[in-house]
């Protein structure tokens, strides 16, 4: 199993800088390609504070600036802001301008409040259509020519111009936990974004037999990779666990407003809904949040990752911007990088050496 990060530039008022939010971001991602870290992955957000990214191929042309190794994905496009010639063109200059190293993924989308305002007031769940219609003809565009007269876009021949650097094309992944879109992703040749939110362990076995059965289904297809993301901050002493499970519960109060669309959004900053309009409160439980969630100490962490591994996926991916303070989020990167990575990387180098013993005994 590899591991990558999800981190985006965050400001929660207006005395946070945006300099400073971008100097933070920068710092990390540093850390992140100097210590072993798979890939780095941003989201794309319109209107909102709490995630800046209004285009991640700028903010990921940008850190292939000052990165040398680093994977540089984009979680996630989301499908109905964009046309077919547009992200085709977009993402392979973007895979050009970081020499190669972009992994496209793209969504259907989750905040009914950016959708009210990006999409014409569309129920977000009506992204997946769009998703299903836009990812076949950025396919096509790439390739040559192409003329497309869909539901949602119509177009003459055009194609992208550029091609992308790496060809086919660059790895696309599609974020989804529903078993119809696993089902249409693995069948046209993506990889899979997932997430058990703040459900419990259990969520990670379920998307788990969601992604198996899928790759069942298309034996013509090889098997995609498999990447779940959640919340982490990883600390040195098990006592600590009680002040990041209140950072994780006062972001999930800004998260609900966006997610649900009941609170307001003013001059950019959601406001922190009360805990009495939150539809799942079950999950806001201080000690469900500790256990569900990837918080703990080296050892508590690479205990919970097991799960993971067991369930088939290839990277797990960390999901540091939920206004965790910067000084945790360093830390969070160091003590993965140094204790829970070689962790994993033995048991590789270990399963590769029995594997090729056997082969030679054969």
């Amino acid at each position: 199993m590899k591991f990558g990060i999800s981190l985006s530039m965050e400001r929660f008022s207006p005395d946070d800088s945006m300099s400073s939010a971008r100097d933070k971001l920068l710092m990390l991602a540093r850390v992140a390609d100097a210590s072993g870290f798979e890939t780095l992955w941003t989201a794309e957000h319109h209107t909102i504070e709490c995630t800046i990214s209004p285009n991640p191929f700028t903010v990921l042309t940008w850190l292939a600036q000052h990165t040398e190794r680093i994977r540089l994905g984009t979680a996630t496009i989301v499908a109905p802001y964009w046309s077919p010639i547009r992200l085709a063109g977009e993402a392979a200059m973007c895979d050009h301008l970081t020499n190669g190293r972009l992994e496209l993924g793209i969504a259907r989308g989750a905040y009914q409040y950016e959708f009210d305002r990006m999409a014409g007031g569309m129920p977000q769940q009506e992204g997946v259509a769009y998703m299903k219609e836009l990812l076949p003809a950025v396919h096509k565009l790439w390739e040559g020519d192409y003329a497309h007269d869909g539901h949602y876009w119509k177009f003459p021949l055009a194609t992208s111009v550029p091609k992308p650097l790496q060809q086919p094309h660059p790895p696309i992944w599609v974020a989804t936990r529903d078993p119809g879109s696993f089902d249409w992703a693995v069948g046209v040749g993506a990889n899979i974004l997932s997430t058990p939110l703040s459900a419990p362990a259990g969520e990670v076995s379920v998307l788990g037999q969601k992604f198996r059965k899928a790759v069942a289904d298309h034996p013509e297809r090889p098997r995609p990779r498999f990447m779940m993301l959640r919340r982490t901050c990883v600390y040195e002493r098990p006592e600590d666990w009680q002040s990041v499970v209140r950072y994780s519960v006062d972001y999930g109060r800004y998260f609900e407003n966006l997610m649900q669309n009941i609170g307001t959004v003013r001059d950019g900053f959601p406001e922190a809904v009360p805990y009495e309009t939150v539809a799942n409160r079950a999950n806001y439980d201080p000690q469900a949040i500790r256990e569900n969630l990837m918080f703990g100490t080296p050892d508590e962490v690479i205990r919970k990752l097991q799960i993971y591994e067991d369930e088939g996926v290839d990277q797990f991916c960390l999901g540091l911007s939920f206004n965790l303070p910067f000084e945790l989020q360093m830390k969070t990167l160091r003590l993965f990088a140094d204790e829970v990575i070689p962790h994993f990387a033995r048991r590789e180098k270990a399963a590769a050496g029995a594997l090729a013993t056997t082969e030679a005994g054969n």
